[in-house]
């Protein structure tokens, strides 16, 4: 992945990442999804969400107004 991705969000849980990947995109951020969990034991890796840099500040606020 280039310098013009920036880590916005990790969780333990691939369906919080998918969720706010949809409501970002839906705001018209462009979003990756990247599944570090081991396939064989799933309580191991996280689950990151990047955002292209010049979105990372408007990302970053609308996930925290959905968390509250």
């Amino acid at each position: 992945m280039n310098d013009n991705w920036k880590l916005v969000f990790e969780s333990s849980t691939d369906h919080i990442c998918q969720t706010l990947k949809s409501m970002l995109e839906q705001n018209g951020i462009k979003t990756i999804v990247l599944n570090k969990k081991d396939s064989m034991v799933h309580s191991i890796g996280t689950v990151e969400l990047y955002v292209q840099k010049d979105d990372v500040i408007l990302a970053k606020h609308l996930i925290e107004s959905s968390a509250s």
